[in-house]
């Protein structure tokens, strides 16, 4: 789901970094767009911005992850996505049909495996899971296109 931010201008100073017209219109990018991969990201700023070369747009995604401005998530078999929601330890689905996103907030009650057996000297910070699955616009599809054909198979 799309974020809104209300003062871009102050979240960047906020975070320590100057405010630049690039950062600018990557920060709008991934806001309106969350779990968006670099390329896509770009292709948004360009739109905000006009001229803007891919390696600007890795640059300013490397100091907004470094600050923790944005949250970085690699999903295995995807290009790194980019999110503006990094208040909190949420979680995501992945669709393994079309490779779509979605935010899963924190089980309610006792998590399965958030808590290491042993953490062999590490200080866990945080826990990241990500379900796999199907996702309802893929299952829909799958249904639909089943009952039109029943010989096929994905």
């Amino acid at each position: 789901m799309p974020q809104t931010i209300a003062d871009p201008t102050a979240l960047l100073r906020d975070y320590g970094l100057r405010v630049t017209a690039a950062r600018l219109a990557v920060l709008s990018a991934v806001a309106s767009q969350p779990h968006a991969p670099a390329d896509e990201i770009a292709t948004a700023a360009r739109e905000r911005l006009g001229a803007l070369s891919t390696a600007a747009v890795y640059e300013v995604l490397n100091a907004f992850t470094e600050v923790g401005l944005v949250r970085r998530i690699e999903p295995a078999g995807s290009p790194a996505r980019y999110e503006t929601r990094t208040a909190d330890n949420h979680h995501h689905a992945v669709c393994r049909l079309c490779g779509s996103v979605s935010d899963i907030d924190c089980a309610v009650g006792a998590a399965p495996c958030l808590e290491p057996s042993n953490a062999n000297g590490f200080v866990i910070e945080r826990a990241e899971v990500t379900w796999w699955g199907i996702c309802a616009a893929c299952t829909t599809v799958r249904a639909t296109t089943t009952a039109l054909a029943p010989d096929y198979r994905p």
